[in-house]
């Protein structure tokens, strides 16, 4: 019986292995991108430029940015390591972050850098607690794997895009931009 339990314990960890889900590098070393992670803040404003600093540049509908080393994600993520933001360079000026009217429904006050779990939902409604968001369209593509009845959500205030929050999945290492409807 101890080994059937042993075999199964075995299997599972070979199976989270080869995900990726919270498990560090074949040498034992944290992972880079996510793995259970939470930056201890969030970006700092983006520098006024013109430059796409890394976000690319195209007419397609979905949120991606140049793979910054090797085996990260292409879309926007937080270095574990030293908890840079990468894609979040854009500036305020983004107009996939423009909202007709920010802040119509108030102004979140649940708590910044805590962790909580989803509840339900999916991309276009989800929920914690009694706290509800969307994400925004152009983020779409980053929340694809995001587990909406059991994934932890981290919130951080945006401080480029008026109207917007930051929603962090430390088990991904990857934020979307998200829009407060309530609670």
């Amino acid at each position: 019986m101890k080994k059937i339990i042993g075999l199964s314990v075995l299997v599972c960890l070979a199976a989270f292995a080869q995900k990726g889900y919270g498990v560090g590098s074949s040498d034992g070393r944290p992972a880079a991108v996510g793995g259970g992670h939470i930056p201890a803040h969030g970006p700092a404003p983006a520098r006024a430029s013109h430059s796409s600093g890394g976000q690319r540049q195209n007419s397609a509908m979905e949120n991606h940015v140049a793979a910054d080393k090797k085996g990260h994600p292409d879309i926007p993520h937080v270095h574990a390591r030293n908890d840079q933001w990468v894609g979040h360079n854009s500036g305020p000026s983004d107009p996939h972050y423009r909202i007709a009217q920010p802040w119509a429904h108030g102004h979140y006050g649940g708590g910044f850098g805590n962790a909580f779990s989803l509840a339900g939902g999916n991309r276009e409604r989800f929920w914690f607690g009694s706290f509800y968001w969307d994400v925004a369209p152009y983020d779409y593509n980053i929340v694809g794997d995001w587990n909406w009845t059991g994934d932890q959500i981290v919130i951080y205030e945006d401080p480029d895009h008026v109207g917007w929050y930051l929603a962090y999945n430390p088990r991904l290492g990857t934020y979307a931009h998200v829009e407060y409807l309530g609670g």
